[in-house]
């Protein structure tokens, strides 16, 4: 059995949803990938009437599609989609039966409009939290477009063809053969890498807001709900909802919630913000910010939006070292998320460079996948929480460095070395491996603003008890301010503060 009772409970709910009949085709051979693949399937099968398999001879095997009776629809799992790909799995059985997708209208026209052939094709691990939203993403063009197919394919399964093509970072996207895009995407991205842009006159005809939010993290999102609650005209503008929660794999503090993921969270945001009238713009990054008669804003696209008032909420990034090697390997060897990248190492060596609690809990990870494990921390003593520490210690394959300046991320085609310096000694010393994950905190995504606002020493914004900026009518929240703690529920309380000083200001101007 390779569904557990609990599961099935849940997924037999999810079956009941299937509209039509779906055929699954198998693609197998004698091996235990095959064997558990088609042990999957026939659970499926066995859970709804309207699943029907056949044998078939796919491209991969193992591997499966998964159809409409009289037509194929060009998805296809190489591999067996458990982990956080069993959600891509139940979606795609419901899609193809016929169930209506969550996407807006202008969003599916946008994948009808694409002519061409499209072959994609995405490397995946199973324990990549980045991944679902990609593959999800490309089996609905799939199935709304007849000229594009699209190829989920486990990287564990399929060792020969991650390591013919240099493959260290998932997901990663190939189209008609050739690299297309890394990292986490959703299907309007995707539509604006392959040029099928949303239309700016969509933009152009909308009317001023009355509070505008930039940024779709929890600040961004709660700002928008206490907002459009207030009954004012509200709109949101983000690069991606969700923001870096969708980057985090499990939080564990978010007040009566014990444990949610952050793809999760990120969803939740979004469909609560949809609860309310909220105009919604997705995929649109803000260049420019300037205040005339009312606040105008200049999208990428070269739209301008306007509206009376404008909370920031554009969160923050990965910091980067700032070494040599490190911008040139990134993705082949330089990698910043240890849950998604992370079974790609599995006998290697890596290194971490961080001692706080993302980089010790990165290498705690990562040691039990990767041979050896090496800590880089730039100051004396590691700051990560104590318990941390204390489970970095007891394992064998790690090796602390403290006090010490990493120099250069090394390499020809893909990372084969670190070289740092001993601060107290100054002596320089190097190290041979084949990966280097990032872990140094964070940077504020404050640099388009120039100085329209007065930001500190490190880029953030400087707010006051009412999250108010420097500029009149303009306020700011999250991990973009000088908050002193970066939480996503400090990050949910100052979202909401923001927006009730902006409809006080509205009332009072």
């Amino acid at each position: 059995m390779i569904l557990d009772a609990e599961i099935k409970q849940q997924l037999a709910g999810y079956l009941e949803l299937m509209e039509n009949d779906v055929l699954i085709k198998v693609s197998a051979a004698d091996d235990s990938v095959s064997r558990d693949m088609e042990a999957l399937i026939g659970e499926l099968a066995s859970m709804s009437s309207k699943i029907k398999v056949e044998k078939a001879s796919l491209s991969r095997t193992p591997s499966f599609s998964i159809n409409r009776p009289d037509e194929d629809t060009g998805i296809v799992f190489a591999g067996i989609p458990l982990g956080h790909e069993f959600s891509s799995l139940v979606l795609a059985l419901l899609q193809v039966s016929g169930r209506a997708p969550k996407v807006d209208p202008g969003v599916i026209e946008r994948i009808k409009r694409l002519n061409g052939d499209y072959r994609f094709e995405t490397y995946i691990s199973l324990s990549c939290n980045n991944c679902p939203e990609v593959v999800q993403a490309l089996n609905l063009m799939s199935i709304l477009n007849k000229k594009i197919s699209h190829t989920m394919i486990d990287g564990a399964v399929y060792k020969d063809e991650v390591e013919s093509k240099d493959i260290m970072a998932v997901p990663s996207v190939y189209l008609n053969g050739e690299f297309f895009a890394g990292g986490r995407m959703d299907v309007e991205e995707i539509l604006n890498k392959l040029g099928e842009a949303s239309d700016i006159a969509e933009f152009i005809a909308r009317e001023s807001f009355d509070i505008l939010v930039i940024g779709g993290g929890p600040a961004g999102a709660a700002a928008a709900i206490y907002a459009a609650r207030k009954g004012v005209r509200t709109g949101i503008v983000a690069e991606r909802m969700g923001g870096q929660v969708q980057d985090t794999l499990g939080i564990e503090n978010m007040v009566s919630i014990p444990y949610i993921e952050g793809p999760a969270l990120a969803s939740s945001l979004e469909e609560h913000i949809r609860r309310y009238d909220v105009d919604i713009m997705k995929s649109q990054r803000v260049k420019r910010i300037d205040k005339k008669d009312l606040i105008e804003l200049e999208l990428e696209n070269g739209a301008v939006l306007k509206s009376r008032t404008v909370i920031i909420a554009t969160g923050a990034r990965w910091r980067n070292v700032g070494v040599p090697g490190e911008a040139e390997f990134r993705n082949k060897g330089v990698a910043y998320c240890p849950h998604c990248d992370g079974p790609l190492y599995k006998g290697k060596d890596v290194a971490v460079i961080g001692g706080g609690n993302s980089g010790i809990e990165a290498a705690i990870d990562l040691a039990g996948i990767a041979r050896q494990v090496t800590v880089l921390e730039f100051m004396p003593e590691l700051k990560a929480d104590a318990v941390l520490q204390k489970r970095l210690y007891s394992l064998p394959n790690v090796t602390v460095l403290k006090n010490v300046r990493t120099k250069e991320i090394t390499g020809k085609d893909k990372v084969d070395g670190i070289t740092y310096i001993n601060r107290e000694s100054g002596e320089e010393a190097h190290i041979s491996l084949q990966g280097v994950f990032v872990q140094i905190g964070l940077v504020p995504n404050t640099d388009w603003l120039g100085d329209f606002v007065e930001k500190n020493r490190f880029g953030e914004i400087l707010v006051d008890n009412h999250n108010a900026t420097s500029v009149a009518g303009v306020f700011a929240a999250g991990d973009c301010t000088n908050s002193p703690y970066k939480q996503i529920i400090i990050s949910m309380g100052s979202g909401a503060n923001a927006a009730l000083s902006a409809f006080d200001y509205l009332m009072r101007n």
